[in-house]
């Protein structure tokens, strides 16, 4: 078993070095550029039309660029028939503005606007600040769960990972500056889950494997524990990045942000789940005393069954 098994963690010092070089580069991009942050949340003016035949989302946006509207967001809303049309600025008359310019660009253009409604900036801070409440308490249930689960190295080790994984994330967003909006938010939190998932897999089979390799020392019950899940965790994030990578570049304008931030979630979770969740288990000492419950502790010191 041992001459089969990858050692991961004989690198695990040169994969902290580049971790480290990642994590400032991405606070540096969040510092210095910052999150581009969609109309959810800066506010702005929402735009409803209906066509008599189903719509060509990326020709309407097209053709609000060439009317001077290049920053406007263009999604399908219900049926293929109904456009939603997401722009900056607080004009009561944008929505009629915004049809001419379509109507001036393609005359045979068949449509009428259904509603127009604003969406003020104090809005999109409220949407702002409990986005990012939301994170944080996610993180902190994340962290209470694995010490309950399993034991507080696991929880300070996912916590470690999953941190690792939002600052690299949303650097790659600040330095791109690619919008942020409530879909790319959500995609945050999913990302979350889906590196925690990897994380506790990973964490199962060390607390599993103390039991059966007693006599193997920490490191090597971590490599031994990794190899294992391979297999596992090699499908899981290729069948995750095949699907994300088909919503990027086939899902529309509206989907990329989302496919994305998922997609780079999935590649840093996969490898914070190996270099810094289990590289911190090695840094705290985990060993089989920490696993073991105080009451069975007790009833040992007894002499009792």
């Amino acid at each position: 078993m041992i001459k089969s098994t990858i050692r991961f963690m004989a690198i695990r010092n040169i994969a902290f070095s580049i971790t480290v070089v990642l994590t400032l580069i991405g606070l540096g991009a969040l510092f210095t550029k910052g999150l581009n942050f969609g109309l959810d949340f800066t506010g702005g003016t929402l735009i409803e039309l209906q066509y008599e035949q189903s719509a060509n989302l990326d020709l309407i946006k097209t053709e609000l660029g060439q009317a001077g509207y290049a920053d406007a967001v263009v999604q399908s809303f219900g049926a293929s028939t109904d456009v939603l049309v997401r722009l900056a600025g607080d004009s009561p008359d944008l929505g009629n503005e915004v049809a001419a310019a379509l109507r001036k660009v393609d005359e045979a253009a068949r449509f009428e606007v259904k509603r127009v409604e604003f969406v003020g900036p104090q809005v999109g801070e409220e949407l702002r600040d409990q986005g990012g409440i939301a994170m944080l308490l996610a993180l902190g249930g994340i962290m209470l769960y694995l010490a309950f689960r399993f034991q507080w190295k696991f929880g300070v080790g996912a916590i470690a990972s999953l941190v690792h994984d939002v600052v690299i994330t949303l650097g790659v967003l600040a330095f791109f500056q690619i919008p942020f909006d409530l879909t790319v938010l959500a995609a945050v939190l999913a990302m979350i889950g889906y590196s925690l998932n990897d994380t506790i897999i990973i964490y199962d089979r060390i607390r599993e494997n103390f039991r059966v390799l007693r006599k193997t020392s920490l490191i090597e019950n971590i490599d031994v524990s990794i190899t294992q899940t391979l297999l596992r965790t090699i499908a899981t994030s290729l069948s995750t990045a095949l699907a994300l990578l088909a919503l990027l570049f086939f899902g529309g304008d509206v989907l990329a942000a989302f496919a994305l931030t998922l997609l780079v979630g999935v590649v840093v979770g996969t490898y914070s789940s190996v270099y810094i969740g289990a590289t911190v288990l090695v840094w705290l000492k985990l060993s089989v005393e920490d696993l073991i419950p105080p009451v069975a502790e007790a009833e040992a010191d007894d002499g009792r069954p």
